[in-house]
């Protein structure tokens, strides 16, 4: 089967082709002002033209669900619906998180914790076995201190994600209380590693309502207030 996966939940705004495992095109960039409004179909057209590929080929779309930017997942909601009822094909819905720890399973690390930056001293995170990639603690938005993942500090550590920047900045004030634990800030999540599980979800035949689809936003929108104007 020939997917299309969209991955807009973070500043890579990412999509991918796919027969099948086998990825056949990759277009993403990770910017700093998100830019997925002004990329995303353009990449999607990219996409298409190095997979040999036009939309009516495709059997279904995959999308990275969240959580992340609220905008970023809307734009990335929005095209996935209007591609699955223009064409007729399925929806199918991946947790962002999950999909940031596929490089690193099997590797050296016990327990790998993605985590999205989400502004202030906030990260979206999950735990993940580094092993079998079974998830331990569930998707939350967490806010950091000098305690945060203490439970784990006897386990060798991966935080993957641009979170893993502040988190680990946090904890040397406080002495690097996570000894074994190893940051990755350059990791982001990306169409490619919606891949195998999209082609399993599709094998279930395990796909969202269209109609009533919502992105993983976890939290609330919370826009900024402009001020009046003077008088």
């Amino acid at each position: 089967m020939k997917i299309l996966h969209l991955e807009t939940s973070s500043k890579n705004c990412s999509v991918a082709i796919s027969d099948g495992e086998e990825l056949l095109c990759l277009c993403e960039e990770v910017s700093e002002n998100y830019k997925q409004s002004e990329s995303l179909h353009t990449f999607v057209e990219w996409a298409l033209e190095g997979a040999k590929l036009s939309l009516k080929d495709i059997d279904a779309v995959s999308l990275g669900k969240g959580p992340g930017s609220y905008t970023g997942l809307r734009i990335g909601a929005s095209s996935a619906k209007g591609f699955c009822f223009g064409l007729n094909i399925p929806l199918i819905a991946v947790n962002s998180l999950e999909t940031m720890i596929e490089p690193f399973l099997n590797g050296n690390y016990e327990v790998i914790i993605p985590v999205i930056d989400a502004r202030r001293m906030e990260v979206y995170s999950a735990v993940f076995d580094g092993k079998s990639g079974k998830m331990i603690a569930g998707t939350e938005a967490k806010v950091l201190d000098e305690n945060s993942y203490q439970e784990y500090q006897d386990k060798k550590i991966l935080f993957a994600g641009d979170g893993a920047k502040k988190l680990k900045e946090l904890l040397s004030l406080f002495g690097g209380r996570l000894p074994n634990a190893d940051f990755n800030e350059a990791v982001y999540p990306s169409a490619k590693y919606l891949v195998k599980k999209a082609v399993d979800k599709f094998n279930r035949k395990d796909f969202e309502d269209v109609a009533y689809f919502e992105p993983f936003y976890l939290k609330d929108f919370q826009g900024v207030k402009k001020k009046k104007s003077e008088e």
